[in-house]
């Protein structure tokens, strides 16, 4: 049962999808009070146990408990736009029965809805205003309202209602940078229970626990991100120097087998020699071989238990030490020359608003581009990348240039990984797209896999792969909120690939730790008022 130091605990717990996939079995999770970030792989069924938690998945098996009310904000959040802003905070009945109430209707029905929730539009106001939303008035419409807007409107109609429980997915997808900080505030101050399914750094270096989901399993660390990756390394390195270890077991153990079957052997020969110039009775020698033969049995008997203990024990020791694979390249096609311009715009006018003055792009310069939700950054990378035509001025580009969208809906799903990049790339062998592919963690039938299939992580790698290994190669990447929906282990390979690429790029990110990972060399803000400007380092 759940009790006053346990909020949340799921015993047993099982689920599959209606095509029998499963996603967990017997599962068993224990939370209490404070703030957990839940990790893992894509797949690993973070998303799905955050639903069975709120009551939007019924499990196959096991039990889930709860202490207290649960509030849910989930990853891909639908808002109605026709409502009104007090609807979709869930205060509207409310605030219709206080105003009822003060214009002097003191029917018993007003009192009841409205129950002792006498400053709800005060506490819905301040709500708002903490989260930025404080120009919002309750009566409007939620039509105008952006993503991160959206997003933010959900999570104050979960504050409002004060659940003991709160489960974010996700939560600062789509969020620009000032709507992010408001909410890293709201976290850093939750004094309840809270699961926050996340890869912002930022996010989970606020967390008083880390819960990794892996393999089915959940384990604890205590600490924020931060100090979960200190104790990651240092639990890795002593798993992997027991790998080492067992390997070294291993050889010796498989090299005394072998120099005892040499042993045996020689000993036989010897023995069966002797036996001849002695000139022994048939029935003596075979005394003799038999008595050899159950001694060698034994002796290759007690070196093959050996070989194989420690061969269970390097796997068990394997198993201990969990390589996430890391992508290797070398993209020299890829170099421009410190000296060259890859892109100039002047006066330049886009479309929906936005405009640049005059900006450059020389040699591999690593361009950041930042701004409010709506400011135009995806309208400016479009309309770079040619996808788009501005309305007046001239954009010169100078190399190959691939731009890597937030919807990755460059592959073709009914190709094959390899085949996929071979369009991009035509004039590349078969034999050399693949032993390329391997590097980005496709190797053999990997590579044959339709890209309809892929998982999430996998769609990803893929998607940079074809990318990186166009050609010709590229010169002037550009990617539009590349970390949406990727794991961490996706998010250090994307930097490790990038730390290869010796072109010029320019990415849109809100996340900071990720673009100060990348060596962003240079800043620009978006704002639909002032244009496209230095921004300094941030």
């Amino acid at each position: 049962m759940a009790t006053p130091t346990t909020a949340i605990l799921c015993t047993d717990l099982g689920f599959e999808w209606p095509d029998g996939k499963p996603v967990l079995d017997g599962f068993h999770l224990a939370v209490g009070p404070g703030r957990t970030g839940l990790i893992g792989l894509n797949g690993a069924g973070k998303s799905t146990l955050l639903k069975l938690l709120a009551g939007q998945l019924t499990p196959t098996a096991g039990t889930v408990r709860i202490a207290g009310e649960v509030g849910y904000l989930p990853q891909d959040l639908t808002l109605d736009t026709s409502l009104r802003v007090d609807e979709a905070l869930g205060i509207r009945a409310r605030r219709e029965a206080l105003h009822a109430i003060e214009s002097g209707d003191v029917a018993e029905e007003h009192f009841a809805v409205l129950g002792d929730d006498w400053d709800v539009e005060e506490r819905a106001r301040a709500t708002l205003d903490r989260l930025g939303l404080g120009a919002l008035g309750l009566d409007r419409t939620t039509g105008e309202l952006s993503g991160g807007e959206a997003v933010l409107l959900r999570l104050a109609a979960l504050l409002l209602e004060r659940p003991d429980v709160l489960l974010l997915d996700e939560p600062t997808n789509n969020l620009d940078r000032t709507a992010r900080e408001r909410l890293y505030e709201t976290v850093a101050g939750w004094g309840g229970v809270l699961v926050i399914v996340s890869h912002d750094r930022e996010l989970l270096n606020l967390v008083d626990q880390i819960a990794d989901l892996r393999d089915g399993e959940v384990t604890f660390y205590g600490g924020n991100y931060a100090d979960y990756e200190k104790a990651l390394a240092a639990e890795q390195e002593a798993a992997e120097r027991l790998v080492r270890v067992a390997e070294a077991d291993v050889q010796r153990q498989q090299r005394d087998l072998a120099e005892a079957n040499v042993r045996l052997a020689r000993s036989a020969s010897y023995g069966k020699k002797k036996s001849a110039q002695r000139n022994d009775p048939k029935i003596l020698a075979g005394a003799f071989k038999r008595k050899a033969e159950n001694t060698a049995g034994r002796v290759r008997g007690m070196h093959t238990e050996r070989l194989t203990e420690a061969k269970e024990r390097l796997v068990a020791a394997e198993e201990a030490f969990r390589e996430d694979a890391e992508i290797r390249i070398d993209l020299p096609r890829t170099e421009v020359p410190p000296g060259r311009t890859v892109l100039t715009m002047e006066r330049v006018r886009l479309p929906h608003g936005g405009r640049v003055e005059r900006l450059e792009l020389r040699g591999p310069e690593r361009v950041a581009l930042v701004g409010d939700n709506g400011s135009g950054k995806t309208t400016l990378l479009r309309t770079i990348a040619g996808e788009i035509k501005p309305l007046e001025g001239e954009i010169t580009t100078r190399g190959e240039i691939r731009h890597l969208p937030q919807r990755l809906d460059l592959l073709d799903d009914s190709l094959s990984v390899v085949d996929n990049v071979k369009a991009l790339a035509p004039g590349i062998g078969d034999n050399l797209v693949r032993a390329r592919l391997a590097r980005f963690l496709f190797r053999g039938r990997r590579a044959d896999q339709q890209a309809g299939t892929l998982s999430g992580g996998e769609r990803f790698r893929a998607t940079l792969a074809a990318l990186l290994l166009a050609d010709p190669a590229p010169q002037l990447l550009l990617l539009d909120e590349p970390t949406n929906n990727l794991d961490l282990a996706s998010m250090r390979q994307l930097t490790e690939a990038m730390e290869s690429y010796r072109g010029a790029f320019v990415v849109v990110s809100h996340d900071l730790e990720f673009l100060r990972r990348l060596g962003i060399t240079r800043w620009l803000r978006v704002d639909p008022e002032t244009g496209v400007r230095d921004a300094g380092p941030m």
